[in-house]
């Protein structure tokens, strides 16, 4: 792998851990265009750096929300800061058993190809495209004038289990994460932008948990693999990471507006070329 193979994987990241386009999907389609030949264990070493930029990239841009969670969940109070944390802790207790019991069948389908690749880029399409449908339909409902209209309601515990669900199947590489989690909140009637910082923050656990792992077997004696040197995960560390932060603002604004659709479209599009290339 190249400093420029690097970039350009960084940059893909970046962009599609936070739109609706499954970056484990897109990194697979990377490393058969870029022609890069690596081992599965390889593959998931770099993939998880890029990925723990990622989740510095949410806690950036949400700094001003994230840090008063932690004050208030390690400092042990009793509101609803600490009621958010445990709601994400919960939610990441089935991603938690996938990973921890079907490690190795991941591991293989990140190295399967384009074809289950391009099945789930088509699943993400049809999950968009259902978020859409049941949005519209709130929308559509008689106003009543003695109480305002609210888009949505805040994320409850029943939602969390069920979004947490919907990012344990989200490990299959094209099922995109936060497509598939955000738009199972919508469908369960939560409010648009809630829903996406909720999504965008339940992924910060077990990152940095596979993370603290992998750092365990290199101070173990395993250390970088051959193909991904130093230099080549800086790179690719630093460009998810401002690129994240970027994309992290534009994908909650998107939200916001109800654009999610137009992404249903690319992963389509995308998706059936991947089945038939």
């Amino acid at each position: 792998m190249s400093w420029l193979d690097a970039l350009i994987m960084g940059i893909v990241q970046g962009l599609a851990e936070y739109l609706p386009i499954s970056s484990s999907g897109h990194l697979e389609i990377c490393r058969s265009l870029l022609g890069l030949d690596l081992t599965g264990a390889e593959a998931l070493d770099f993939d998880l750096a890029l990925h723990v930029a990622t989740v510095l990239s949410t806690i950036t841009v949400l700094r001003s929300e994230f840090v008063p969670l932690c004050r208030s969940f390690f400092t042990l109070r009793r509101d609803q800061n600490t009621s958010y944390v445990w709601k994400l802790i919960l939610s990441c207790i089935p991603v938690g058993i996938v990973g921890l019991f079907f490690k190795d069948q991941i591991e293989q389908f990140f190295g399967s190809g384009l074809t289950v690749v391009g099945i789930c880029l088509i699943v993400t399409a049809l999950l968009l495209v259902f978020a859409y449908i049941s949005g519209m339909r709130a929308s559509r409902r008689p106003l009543n004038y003695n109480r305002p209209r609210v888009d949505g309601r805040q994320v409850g515990w029943i939602d969390a289990i069920v979004i947490g669900l919907s990012q344990a199947v989200a490990v299959l590489p094209g099922l995109s994460r936060s497509g598939t989690t955000i738009a199972t909140g919508i469908m369960l009637g939560d409010n648009k932008e809630a829903v996406a910082k909720f999504s965008f923050f339940m992924v910060i656990i077990p990152i940095l948990g596979e993370a603290l792992l992998d750092v365990k077997d290199m101070l173990a004696g395993d250390g970088l693999t051959a193909s991904v040197g130093g230099l080549q995960l800086a790179i690719g560390f630093v460009s998810s990471y401002v690129i994240g932060c970027l994309a992290c603002r534009w994908m909650l604004d998107i939200v916001k507006r109800g654009k999610l659709v137009w992404f249903a479209l690319y992963c389509a599009v995308v998706g059936v070329l991947c089945i038939v290339l």
